[in-house]
């Protein structure tokens, strides 16, 4: 019989000291959902993106009773073994609803949450029990270690209530990005959701307990938006170039044969081959012919 576990407010002393706010409750339905509602109502405020400064702001809870993936699928986590925050970040709105870069973000948020689990493992003198067991990204919102999923990533735009909306926007506005991140730090192997699930203590001995391992992971991923996105802001198209090497680098599809399954119910399946200038991703049909798979478009990969 499996246990229950009862969720308690998450204790983020590392997080804390480099955010610029932190809202941490035991339970919530989805921290993605609890910031937004919280910018929407004025409780969670950010400054406005300065060039050279970002502000960072986080929403953490030990327990989801809702939490979800793309496209309405349910990410399930359990209180102290898994991590689930959101980083809530205010950019542009030009840059946030360009589409032929907007793809980047959800790319750098997985590149960000590869380097805090990695930077979090060197810290603490950890190591991978088997030597193909580094972690990479599943375009386009997947961690994934031995060709399991270990995380989730979902991100989602919010308007502030001082931004106009509609014909009263204004392209000079900011708006808010939230990233969802969930992750399976300290999962017994009975307690995975999924077969296709996994966990990092499985793959990685030396670990810290959980609660430190969840702190340093995302006092690292705040880091991390703050440092990638202000240089996102600054030069996008630039950047954009620079990412897709890091992404294919890590990129568990690239070279493998996927199956795409796109949000009208339609699918496609074909040789991941790279990526284009807007992150989306070129599927190799057995017939040669190369495809292009936007983020928008695709439910599961």
């Amino acid at each position: 019989m499996m246990i229950a576990l009862k969720a308690a407010t998450p204790q983020l002393p590392r997080t804390t000291a480099v955010a610029d706010h932190v809202v941490a409750v035991d339970e919530t339905d989805s921290t993605n959902a609890l910031a937004a509602q919280m910018i929407g109502d004025g409780s969670l405020t950010l400054p406005d993106h300065q060039d050279g400064e970002l502000a960072v702001a986080v929403v953490a809870a030990d327990r989801q009773t809702a939490g979800r993936g793309r496209n309405g699928h349910k990410w399930v986590s359990q209180p102290g073994r898994c991590s689930t925050m959101s980083y809530a970040v205010r950019i542009p709105r030009a840059i946030a609803t360009d589409e032929s870069v907007n793809g980047w973000l959800q790319m750098i948020a997985g590149l960000v949450t590869l380097d805090a689990l990695n930077g979090m493992i060197e810290e603490y003198g950890a190591a991978p029990n088997q030597p193909d067991c580094s972690l990479e990204l599943k375009w386009p919102n997947d961690v994934f270690c031995h060709g399991l999923k270990l995380g989730g990533l979902l991100s989602e735009l919010v308007i502030p209530p001082s931004s106009g909306t509609g014909t009263d926007a204004d392209a000079d506005d900011d708006v808010v990005i939230v990233f969802g991140v969930g992750l399976n730090l300290a999962l017994g192997a009975c307690r995975l959701p999924t077969p296709q699930s996994t966990s990092l203590q499985l793959h990685v001995t030396g670990l810290p307990p959980f609660g430190e391992m969840r702190d340093a992971v995302a006092e690292r991923q705040v880091e991390g938006f703050r440092e990638r996105l202000v240089k996102f802001i600054a030069d996008p198209k630039g950047q954009a170039e620079s990412l897709r090497e890091e992404v294919k680098a890590v990129c568990w599809a690239r070279g493998r044969q996927v199956e795409a399954h796109f949000t009208d119910g339609t699918t496609l399946t074909g040789e991941a081959i790279g990526l284009n200038e807007d992150a989306s991703l070129i599927l190799r049909t057995q017939d040669g012919t190369d495809h292009t798979v936007r983020t928008a478009d695709v439910g599961v990969l």
